[in-house]
């Protein structure tokens, strides 16, 4: 089962909120689930004795002047975790044991990355090793680097769809840390409800879900109705998020028990749950492969000595696995259809009509789901990823796509020269203008590139070449300052050719480069933004175009990166502008001539 990455997010409204986390959170009171033997470890922040209350008071008094707000959040806990799997691959069910170095790479690796995303923000970092599951309480301090003052909001998003994209892009940012481990993301886009760190605190304490499902202990959240919760439950992505990232035995009890109370003035809307959970096992039962002691009982092997023998085999099942040690054969593999192609020397097609025989239509069907997901598995390990490969350039055809730039769009030729040379800009063999599109890496790697045709007098073709990776590449470039300075100012532009129109528009009103370093980048979509390279950058300025869908992806833009500020051309676009101007220059330098006659 896939070990999937858990980030929840808890707000700490008030001091008395602070300190009593810190109760629980350090041990200073008694903790019924807890393991006295065992010890739990500081990941950030010094063991002195100093209270969460004051470190969170001390980072607020030393960052800002200004009084925090009634209803301000005063300290973020966030709570950082990992499916069960990941600590106990062998037996996800054996609460409270975990393997030591898988144990030390996960609190390794979220520390590291508490470090990067929040600095000295976060406070105190707790590692609980004496409940059932491995998991992190990190505390931080929520402070808008440009204002100076306490916003959750900013930081974690508030209510609404840019919440749930910003706490998207954090558990992006948080699995893309794990990753390295074999620990990924959950269903992204999940409607499933989001789960309070309370609440989940819980849940980590006890076993998988698959065994509450067995026990018919799944139940709705609380004043649910249960149309909601059927049409909750019945979506397979969310029944695959909620299988592996809830566990908690008690926990469902007792929801189930509130559940129970609520519907006891109808035995028929009780009797409905029972059959939706009854289905739901149904559902998870058929996700999972036929046990292979079954299939090889079928098979007419019998059990002697912890092997499988008959037929001239001797079968070592364990799990999912299996491993044939009769001299003449030597090989193992896993799964219900491998074995029965094994032990019966037939091919995938006579091996499912064989399992439907003998197990019926949904016999066969989960053990044809468990091979699919087997190979599937396979194919994206082993499948070479196909590299981007920009398109060819052609040298002949530059002078034509220079032209274009510098003649039709207005562009300075020394700049286009520039960028040519800077290998951003050339020419492929149909004559189209290719921008290249880069990731934001100390050392960019180009996965992407935009085309713009220019051949003809009213040619309007423009799109990607194929295999751009568009959520992890623009077109950019950096002018001012010295390039190992860090990023001042950020411009967003819809398009590469607008975005070199800006650049070389406050480059002629300026006459000369930006003093500080500043990025110009392509972003064609605000759901591409990079939110965490740029959330920390202070002056980002949105230049998108002035009409509706412009108006509205400034507005998405916005809600991600709230120190941003909205700037509207002139003109149709930044381009026209630039154009505008240029003819401005000359006919002034043309009246200048004339007077000097």
């Amino acid at each position: 089962m896939v070990a999937l990455a858990i980030l929840r997010v808890e707000k700490l409204k008030s001091f008395g909120n602070v300190g009593g986390s810190e109760k629980h959170t350090a041990r200073l009171q008694d903790t019924p689930n807890a393991d006295t033997t065992k010890k739990n470890i500081r990941l950030i922040g010094m063991e002195d004795g100093t209270a969460l209350e004051e470190l969170v008071k001390t980072k607020i008094a030393s960052t800002t002047k200004h009084k925090p707000r009634k209803d301000a959040v005063l300290c973020s806990d966030i709570f950082l975790s990992a499916s069960p799997e990941y600590f106990r691959p062998h037996d996800p069910s054996l609460a409270g044991e975990w393997d030591d170095d898988r144990m030390v790479d996960f609190a390794s690796a979220s520390r590291a990355w508490l470090i990067n995303n929040y600095g000295d923000k976060c406070v105190r970092a707790e590692l609980h090793l004496d409940e059932a599951t491995p998991h992190i309480h990190a505390y931080v301090v929520p402070l808008n680097d440009k204002t100076k003052q306490l916003s959750h909001k900013e930081m974690f998003g508030g209510n609404g769809g840019a919440a749930s994209i910003k706490l998207s892009k954090l558990q992006d940012s948080y699995a893309a840390a794990l990753a390295p481990l074999g620990i990924e993301r959950g269903v992204k886009g999940s409607k499933a409800t989001h789960t309070k760190v309370k609440e989940y605190y819980q849940a980590v304490n006890s076993e998988p879900l698959t065994a509450v499902i067995t026990n018919n202990q799944l139940a709705p959240t609380p004043f649910e109705s249960a149309r909601n919760y059927l049409a909750r439950i019945q979506s397979d992505d969310q029944f695959q998020a909620i299988n592996h990232q809830l566990a908690d035995r008690s926990f469902m009890a007792e929801r189930l028990e509130r559940a129970e109370q609520r519907a006891r003035a109808s035995e028929k809307e009780r009797q409905r749950l029972e059959e939706i959970v009854r289905s739901l096992e149904l559902k998870t039962q058929q996700l999972r492969d036929l046990p292979l002691e079954d299939v090889a009982w079928e098979l007419g092997l019998h059990h002697d000595l912890g092997k499988w023998k008959g037929h001239g085999h001797i079968i070592n099942i364990d799990g999912e696995k299996f491993y044939d040690f009769a001299p003449d054969q030597q090989k193992g593999s896993g799964g219900a259809i491998d074995l029965v192609m094994h032990v019966n020397n037939c091919n995938l097609r006579q091996a499912v009509v064989w399992l439907h025989e003998r197990f019926g239509e949904a016999g066969a069907e989960r053990a044809a789901i468990a091979k699919a997901k087997t190979v599937a598995s396979e194919i994206i390990q082993l499948e070479p990823r196909d590299k981007f490969r920009l398109p060819v350039e052609d040298k002949t055809k530059w002078s034509s796509v220079s032209n274009y730039l510098t003649q039709k769009r207005g562009i300075p030729s020394n700049f286009v020269e520039v960028l040519h040379n800077r290998g951003l800009v050339y020419a492929d063999d149909q004559q189209n203008t290719v921008f290249v599109m880069r990731n934001l890496g100390e050392e960019p790697q180009a996965i992407g590139a935009f085309l713009r045709g220019t051949r003809g007098e009213n040619n309007t073709f423009k799109g990607y070449e194929k295999g751009t990776v568009r959520r992890d590449s623009w077109f950019h470039f950096h002018l001012g300052g010295q390039p190992t300075d860090p990023v001042e100012k950020v411009v967003l532009l819809k398009s590469p050719i607008d975005a070199i129109s800006f650049a070389m528009l406050e480059y002629q009103l300026r006459g000369d480069v930006p003093p500080n370093r500043t990025l110009y980048m392509a972003v064609d979509n605000p759901k591409s933004l990079p939110v965490e390279q740029l959330q920390h950058i202070p002056n980002v300025m949105v230049a998108f175009d002035s009409d509706d869908s412009g108006n509205a992806a400034a507005r998405a833009a916005k809600e991600l990166l709230p120190q941003s500020k909205r700037i509207k051309c002139k003109a149709s676009d930044w381009n026209q502008q630039l154009i505008d101007y240029g003819q401005q220059l000359k006919q002034q330098h043309q009246q200048e001539e004339d007077l000097s006659l």
